[in-house]
């Protein structure tokens, strides 16, 4: 793809060159089916990852409330 087209590209779908080439590096050789599930494992992950936020807040609190003994 020369540059005029990359530039063409981008403009034509409304992002600027530099999310383009972002896009591209991410998902370049990915079928679609394959782009598909890396976003959504990736969505996964995300979701994976508060829980796990939540649950190491939640044993802070509870430790913390359990060494004060009432």
């Amino acid at each position: 793809m020369a540059d005029g087209n990359r530039k063409t590209e981008s403009h034509k779908r409304g992002i600027s060159e530099a999310a383009f080439y972002k896009y591209k590096a991410k998902f370049g050789g990915m079928d679609v089916s394959d782009a598909r599930k890396l976003k959504a494992l990736e969505d996964e992950n995300a979701k994976l990852k508060t829980l796990l936020a939540e649950t190491m807040l939640n044993n802070a609190i509870v430790k913390d409330v359990a060494s004060k003994r009432w």
